[in-house]
């Protein structure tokens, strides 16, 4: 079946300005990869395409949660911790099914900005040294073994999203560990049959987190949504790049559409004329919706 999703702008509520309006972790990196598209998406409501849901990620994230969960309920090392040698336990708090719930999260209101900042993480651990641990869950199939985190392709994103995190909870007055861990699942294809299950290989993929360039990201964001100036768009973005191939494919219809109202506007008979110039400017604006 086709995946097929209403593409619409939405409720004002959920813009800049809006009651349901936050600024998230993913809206953060989306300012970084693309400052047009983060502004088309939070001051004027007009998100890129979404494609449908990664399941089975989704079916990985939820079985390590409870995984791990049990080893909090316990206060018990996970084996996997034991392998690699890290001194910590999954840390047992309130909050922490709201810090794990999407649209909810850890929420802090940064000071100079009075923007409410949230980012729901997968999982933290404590140490010894009573130091909090980001860790974020990444599931995948690619050939070989990932052992860090240029194996993936999706480094530096990934190392920004636990340091929004680490930022997070330090501006909330925890202890902080600068390193944080990627528990990353494997799924094995060199298996002979699929046999009603998936096979993976689980590795731990430390990060050293730096997370001085948020603050000052947070104000660049601040002052981009209060601007009435487009921002420009990133020459690596497919999106506006699409947007630009569209438009300029689009453009000789619109022109040529214009020219003959303008044409009509002239030769019609008044009778005719009100009706025949409304239909044709309906034309012209379907033709110029990707402008």
């Amino acid at each position: 079946m086709a995946y097929i999703k209403k593409i619409g702008k939405r409720s004002p509520d959920w813009n800049y300005g809006g009651p349901k309006w936050k600024l998230s972790r993913s809206k953060i990196d989306l300012f970084v990869e693309c400052p047009r598209c983060f502004y088309l998406d939070n001051k004027l409501g007009v998100s890129r395409p979404k494609g449908p849901s990664f399941t089975l990620n989704i079916a990985v994230d939820a079985l390590l949660k409870r995984e791990f969960d049990t080893h909090r309920a316990h206060k018990t090392v996970h084996p996997l911790l034991q392998k690699y040698g890290v001194d910590a336990i999954p840390f047992d708090h309130p909050m922490m099914l709201d810090w794990r719930e999407n649209f909810v999260g850890i929420q802090y209101r940064h000071k100079d900005t009075g923007l409410l900042i949230s980012g729901a993480v997968d999982d933290i651990w404590i140490n010894k040294e009573g130091e909090l641990i980001i860790v974020d869950y990444k599931a995948t199939s690619k050939d070989g073994k990932i052992e860090s985190l240029s194996d993936s392709g999706w480094d530096e994103q990934y190392k920004r999203q636990m340091e929004v995190y680490q930022w997070l909870l330090r501006n909330l007055g925890f202890k902080v560990s600068k390193t944080g861990y990627f528990v990353y699942v494997n799924g094995k294809k060199d298996r002979e049959a699929f046999d009603g299950k998936l096979e993976f290989d689980v590795t731990l993929i430390h990060h050293t987190g730096d997370d001085s360039w948020v603050d000052e990201k947070i104000k660049e964001i601040k002052s981009s949504l209060d601007s009435d100036v487009v921002p420009q768009a990133d020459e690596f973005c497919d999106y506006c790049g699409y947007r630009k191939i569209a438009s300029d494919a689009l453009m000789p219809f619109a022109k040529a559409a214009q020219a003959k109202i303008a044409t009509n506007q002239i030769i019609a008979s008044p009778s005719k004329k009100k009706n025949s110039v409304r239909k044709e400017k309906d034309d012209v604006l379907g033709t110029t919706s990707l402008f």
